[in-house]
């Protein structure tokens, strides 16, 4: 098995998943030497003797994954060039590109390694939808994998515009061939335990802004599909193990939840917060003070107050998932990261 950005937030989850269930693991990380990002993957080797063994890989660079594939059967494509939206000066040279550049580098080594047979690409459901106000047009206002992402572009939601080119392109890929199926996992916000201090997930960046307080007047009426970093990592496996499994899977929690719902599900469990939010704000202050944030208003107008039902039933019903409850999820990704960050 080969695990492509095995240091990262879910790569690291599902290195050590496949650790336990007995695999031989090849992971890439950008540097085997970066203690923050490779430590986690250094004690699992320790804990799982001769059973992992660190690459190091370039998404940028042509062959950069062919010593990793080598005599590997299934392929896991997780890496995925991220920017906060803020570093983001060109979408397409900073984020676009990279990102299909980067897939194409993956699907190069795999076209010239003979033993894989299996490649899961790590997608994600904003390359079914590009706004919130996409799915009110899809049938039932629910979402479900038979749809593709039509409305982002390199200028208007640049990531998830290149994970829609990107996942593309592999199934592009797949379909020239018929040496080695193609599985996509296409999870929500992705919440859970992290085991580096540090990381430039997205995921982990919007909680961090719950959490340092940045909504302590009032969470705005934002809600979000969620998945559990572990329920993604089996949803890797299942989509490995189970030979029928084909096409696109949803990762998610069937109903979205609010920062404010969040907010409350922490405060339960730990009430003496006050960096969190205990009132909802309405919406016009969103409107009004939003740009300030860096929202724009045709972003609050296709996002504010949306709620959509998700169709995760081919992830429980082909490979076999059960979702966790989301307090486990949320109390278990609060309290990661009061362990490991200093308190101040």
């Amino acid at each position: 098995m080969a695990v492509t950005g095995g240091s990262g937030f879910v790569g690291s989850h599902l290195v050590r998943r496949l650790l336990e269930r007995g695999y031989r693991v090849h992971a890439t990380v950008r540097n085997r030497a970066d203690p923050p990002k490779a430590r986690p993957l250094w004690e699992l080797q320790e804990a799982f003797p001769g059973r992992l063994e660190l690459f190091e890989a370039d998404l940028l660079r042509d062959g950069t994954f062919d010593a990793a594939f080598r005599g590997c059967a299934v392929v896991f494509h997780v890496a995925s060039p991220f920017l906060m939206p803020e570093r983001i000066g060109d979408g397409r040279r900073d984020v676009v590109d990279p990102a299909l550049l980067g897939t194409r580098n993956v699907l190069a080594s795999l076209e010239r390694t003979p033993d894989v047979h299996t490649l899961v690409f790590t997608s994600t459901v904003g390359a079914i939808f590009g706004d919130y106000a996409d799915v009110l047009a899809m049938d039932g206002q629910v979402l479900s994998e038979r749809y593709v992402n039509t409305t982002s572009t390199a200028e208007n939601n640049p990531y998830h515009y290149a994970k829609t080119l990107a996942e593309r392109a592999a199934w592009d890929a797949e379909a020239a061939q018929d040496r080695w199926r193609m599985v996509s996992v296409n999870p929500g916000l992705i919440l859970g335990p992290s085991f580096t201090p540090a990381s430039d997930s997205g995921s982990l960046f919007l909680l961090e802004e719950l959490f340092k307080g940045c909504f302590c007047y009032g969470a705005p009426d934002f809600s979000f599909t969620t998945a559990d970093v572990r329920d993604v990592a089996d949803a890797h496996i299942a989509a490995a193990e189970h030979p029928a499994a084909r096409g696109r899977y949803i990762v998610a929690a069937e109903t979205m939840t609010s920062f404010h719902e969040m907010a409350r599900i922490i405060l339960a469990r730990h009430p003496l917060d006050l960096r969190l939010p205990r009132t909802r704000l309405p919406h016009w202050p969103v409107r009004i003070l939003g740009p300030s944030f860096g929202l724009t208003q045709d972003y609050i107008r296709k996002h504010l107050g949306i709620r959509f039902r998700v169709d995760n039933s081919r992830s429980v019903r082909e490979l076999g998932l059960t979702y966790r409850p989301l307090a486990q999820t949320l109390l278990d990704h609060y309290e990661s990261r009061r362990a490991r960050r200093p308190r101040h």
